[in-house]
């Protein structure tokens, strides 16, 4: 069977898991896929989006229901908890829209949120758009390298094609990661 196959057959049940729990390289590859015509954009937009939206509500949900659940306790204790709480006092609407486009907050900043005040109706919507944005952003910009990776690479088949995206995603989220983390985090003495 063929990657080609495999996308076609599990395609878009796999985008939306990768979606929910990875993000911005799934999204990335996600837009590659869609731009080799294996899954249409659209479908492949859409799909990102909700993986993304449902993960983060089901996080909003733990922070905000289950907050003495082992899981939840963990998360409390990292660091960036308190940093996520710190800038949603300081600017709560958008701290909620644009935490899922800094690395490092995807899946604290959603338990850290439901552990507010902010209703979880306002909530549902704030998570609607920024997830309808960030999958835009990201399948946008893994569609546009897939033009990128056709030009450079010409006629390879789609797997080494799917291969070299992915190395370029990984490098593009790590470098993005290793920035993230040197603006975020406290400098050690």
């Amino acid at each position: 069977m063929t990657i080609e196959t495999l996308v076609a057959q599990y395609g878009l049940p796999a985008i939306f898991l990768g979606a929910g729990l990875e993000g911005e390289t799934v999204a990335i590859l996600a837009g590659v896929i869609a731009h080799s015509g294996t899954l249409g954009f659209w479908p492949t937009l859409v799909t990102v989006a909700l993986g993304s939206f449902v993960a983060d509500q089901i996080f909003f949900l733990c922070g905000r229901f289950f907050r003495q659940a082992r899981f939840v306790r963990r998360v409390s204790q990292r660091p960036l908890f308190a940093k996520a709480l710190a800038a949603f006092e300081k600017r709560p609407v958008l701290f909620t829209f644009g935490f899922r486009f800094i690395y490092g907050f995807r899946t604290v900043s959603p338990i850290a949120i439901g552990t507010t005040q902010l209703s979880t109706a306002r909530f549902l919507l704030i998570n609607a758009l920024a997830a309808a944005t960030w999958a835009l952003v990201f399948v946008s910009a893994g569609y546009w390298f897939g033009n990128g990776i056709e030009a450079a690479f010409g006629q390879l088949r789609l797997h080494h094609r799917l291969l070299a995206c992915l190395a370029g995603a990984v490098l593009f989220v790590a470098a993005l990661a290793v920035w993230t983390r040197r603006r975020w985090m406290p400098k050690r003495l």
